[in-house]
């Protein structure tokens, strides 16, 4: 059957729907390109003609900006944008993914008739299917985050699939997700109809215009080098796809973007006998690895195969990656599994099989925002095959950023600053990629790590740990450990251990825990970020005074937990900082906020002072020793006494321990124990976000960070919560888990996440007080599955401080024995 699918396909030709289905109505032909004068200057220009571009520059015009440059090296739209297979699909693991698929689906159903440009707009609905119990699981969490949201879904059976679309086999399912407001759209038309309503507000676009490089000056983007002149202009926005990469090489300050492109199939049949109605639901199979949709009465199947094909930029033009050849060995898996799905096509004639570009990035998350090393320098690309979903909102969150200063919701995890430099090489994207792309449709369960691309930074501790039987997991690039492996445990089975129950290093986890509270241990933090801030003068101290809301004039050797916020009273960075002398500081923060951090303080800090910033996170290990015997043993090794009247709560010496001199020693851990305090300077001193916090303080605010244990949650037997499951107070949705763990001293589930108090009549955010959080009912939605929860706004430190006091009793009892 596949020997006559291929011959069949060997004799046809492109036909005239599939050449015109991207048609560039409004580019101009080479020669009047060539005619055409670019402007000498802009406030913004934007590298890119395709669906991103296009969207940032309908929404800066929208936000008021005018001055406005588009550049397309090709034909508008006629990019990676116009081979997009035009599936619109909200259901997405992160809750900011799945809102920025909202707004786009929102803001397509309505550029038809905002701009009288045909967009192929059609409401069909996507059904996603599930051939396993723990695919089933998967799509209730994501049911549940997209009903809080407003996003109607709902679990279906099998037989409801069959209804919905009669040409599926369904006798292998077990359930699937319906998701009725989902669409289908020509994507190239929606980049054109958004050029012309960005053109109508003032916007220049030109096409056949290629960017060379950026141009830079001490940290600023001063103008843009084409290859018909320069363009002097505030920002740049690289928009370029799969030629982001290379954009920001080519750059006089380069700049790290990391992605990396992939060769994506997807074939074209010919109407069937009866034809698809447009409004038949697409199908999304991913333990089949394919999708399906309509396409014109016939069928548009593509697929993410488990071998990806890496696409090699560097050295070649755009034409040369534009034209990929049909592989049908390569995708022979992808069609097999098509045709068990839809047994009847295998008679079908099939038109065409595209190759298609297709960017993915380290971690499967686009990216967005502001380069951290050079200022008006911002970047939207690697959609990780999702760019028509997020192309709307992804294009409104950026045209925020840079309107405002920051977008309308928090994008931290698509921030191009949570990448760091060893995760933009060549070789680390192309090992990765082949990872990323097949991961797209693979089941993800809670604490997964890749496996790709490892190994990249590591403490000095590294190879005695892992030969103590250590399992890592990677955060930015650190390899860090999870727990280690008895050496009765088959290592095998943990490592290919998935659930969304209790997981097997359970046991494990609970008896290292155990030690820690009846012992001693030694926790390897090495990866946590570590900058020193130092001055010839007080300039230290004034400008970290500025920076971060805590007072920070405290006597040599202090401590102090501070936040770093921004203009509106938000969290950019927590940490801890020691005065180390009066015109020296120690910072430390988490692993992930290194680029961000520093990026922060080099922004806010004076440019020509006597101040130095430098980061040493590498000049150090960090080890955390905790548990009850740990002042006897860092007494017994230092030959100092490290009781609490001789080395008082956050406090920060330099001493000998061991064999070893200057090391400074720190009383204070990051295991658990309660967390940063915010405190608020009464007089004299300012720092940034002073006002909005005072504001807050005295206005309320919206949202409060509250921790929940679950009641009536059988860990053996009931899923577990992980992160992202919907809050509800009273029965009504308040908001989200953040993060969610097991307590072993609690015995119970503990989960964290910000609550809301949404009004009932008009939806809209009232103040949060602690009393509306003390006096609610609440419950946590674990797919689907609501367990009861008790709210609280500080730490559970009553059983830890009785267990203490029991503890110390039992051990005088000991002594005087």
């Amino acid at each position: 059957m596949f020997c006559r699918l291929l011959s069949v396909v060997g004799r046809q030709r492109t036909s005239p729907g599939w050449q015109n289905w991207s048609s560039a109505r409004n580019s101009m032909s080479a020669a009047e390109a060539r005619s055409v004068a670019l402007p000498t200057q802009a406030q913004v220009v934007i590298c890119g003609g395709g669906i991103m571009g296009t969207s940032v520059a309908y929404h800066l015009s929208k936000m008021g900006w005018k001055d406005i440059v588009l550049l397309e090296q090709g034909r508008l739209a006629a990019g990676s944008t116009r081979f997009c297979a035009g599936i619109l699909s909200t259901a997405r693991h992160l809750t900011i993914e799945q809102k920025m698929a909202d707004y786009s689906n929102k803001l397509y159903h309505q550029l038809e008739q905002e701009t009288g440009i045909q967009t192929g707009y059609t409401r069909t609905g996507s059904v996603f299917l599930a051939q396993t119990q723990d695919r089933l699981i998967s799509l209730k969490r994501i049911n549940s985050r997209l009903n809080v949201i407003g996003i109607p879904s709902e679990i279906i059976s099998p037989k409801k699939v069959a209804e919905l679309h009669h040409l599926l086999n369904v006798h292998d399912l077990v359930g699937a997700m319906h998701v009725p407001e989902d669409a289908v759209v020509s994507s190239a038309d929606v980049a054109l109809a958004l050029a012309s309503a960005a053109s109508q507000n003032g916007v220049q676009i030109y096409d056949q215009t290629s960017v060379l490089h950026v141009m830079v000056k001490k940290g600023q983007v001063t103008g843009v080098e084409t290859d018909k002149g320069q363009i002097e202009c505030q920002y740049f926005v690289n928009c370029a796809g799969q030629w982001a990469y290379e954009l920001g090489l080519s750059n006089e300050e380069p700049i790290s973007i990391p992605l990396h492109a992939c060769e994506h199939f997807y074939l074209l049949t010919r109407p069937l006998e009866t034809p698809l109605q447009s409004s038949t639901p697409t199908i999304v199979d991913a333990d089949g690895r394919i999708y399906i949709r309509n396409w014109q009465g016939g069928i548009l199947s593509g697929g993410f195969e488990k071998n990806p094909k890496p696409i090699f930029t560097e050295g070649k033009n755009q034409l040369e990656i534009q034209n990929l050849q049909e592989d049908w060995d390569h995708f022979e898996p992808l069609l097999s599994s098509l045709l068990r799905r839809m047994p009847e096509l295998e008679s079908l004639e099939i038109m065409k099989l595209v190759n298609c570009p297709e960017t993915f990035t380290p971690d499967m998350r686009c990216i967005m925002g502001e380069s951290p090393a050079v200022q008006g320098y911002f970047v939207l690309a690697g959609m990780n095959s999702a760019g028509l979903s997020f192309g709307g909102g992804a294009g409104k969150y950026l045209a925020e950023w840079m309107v405002h200063g920051y977008p309308s919701e928090n994008v931290w995890e698509l921030d191009l600053k949570r990448f760091g430099a060893l995760q933009s090489s060549r070789t680390f994207l192309r090992h990765r990629v082949m990872e990323v792309m097949p991961l797209i449709y693979d089941l993800k369960v809670p604490r997964w790590d890749f496996q790709t691309g490892r190994q990249l930074r590591t403490s000095p501790l590294y190879d005695r740990l892992d030969a103590q039987g250590a399992r890592w997991m990677e955060k930015h690039g650190f390899e860090r450990p999870k727990y280690f492996v008895p050496p009765d445990k088959d290592l095998l089975a943990l490592e290919q251990s998935k659930t969304f129950y209790k997981p097997d290093w359970f046991d494990i986890v609970e008896s290292e825990v155990k030690c820690c509270k009846e012992a001693v241990c030694v926790i390897d933090m090495s990866s946590f970020t570590k900058f020193e801030i130092t001055s010839t003068g007080d300039q230290a101290l004034e400008v970290l005074q500025y920076l971060f809301s805590n007072d920070l004039d405290v006597p040599v050797g202090h401590i102090v937990h501070t936040g770093m916020l921004n203009e509106v009273g938000g969290y950019e960075n927590d940490c801890s900082i020691a005065r180390l002398s009066k015109r020296s500081f120690f910072m430390i923060s988490p692993t992930d906020q290194q680029v961000h951090c520093w990026a922060w303080l080099k922004k806010h800090m004076p440019k020509d002072s006597n101040l130095l910033l430098e980061d040493v996170t590498w000049k150090y290990t960090a080890l955390n020793l905790i548990g009850p015997r740990a002042v006897d043993v860092l007494s017994e090794l230092s030959y100092a006494p490290m009781t609490p009247d001789h080395f008082p709560s956050l406090f920060c010496k330099e001493m000998s321990v061991g064999y070893a001199n200057g090391i400074r020693v720190m009383s204070m851990t990051h295991t658990g124990e309660p967390g940063f305090m915010l405190y608020i300077p009464i007089e004299g001193m300012d720092f940034i976000g002073r006002d909005a916090l005072l504001q807050q303080k005295q206005n309320g605010v919206y949202k409060r960070f509250t921790m929940f244990i679950l009641d009536d949650h059988d860990t053996d037997l009931d899923l577990w919560p992980w992160w992202g499951e919907p809050i509800y107070r009273n029965g009504q949705y308040v908001g989200k888990t953040t993060s969610s763990a097991y307590s072993y001293s609690l015995e119970r589930h503990v989960c964290l996440g910000f609550v809301h108090n949404f009004s009932e009549d008009t939806g809209e955010e009232q103040v949060v007080t602690a009393d509306f959080i003390n006096r609610g009912e609440y419950e946590i939605d674990i797919a689907g599955y609501r367990f009861q929860a008790k709210a609280k706004l500080y730490p559970v430190a009553s059983l830890f401080t009785h267990k203490r006091r029991k503890d110390d009793m039992e051990l005088s009892d000991l002594h005087g024995k």
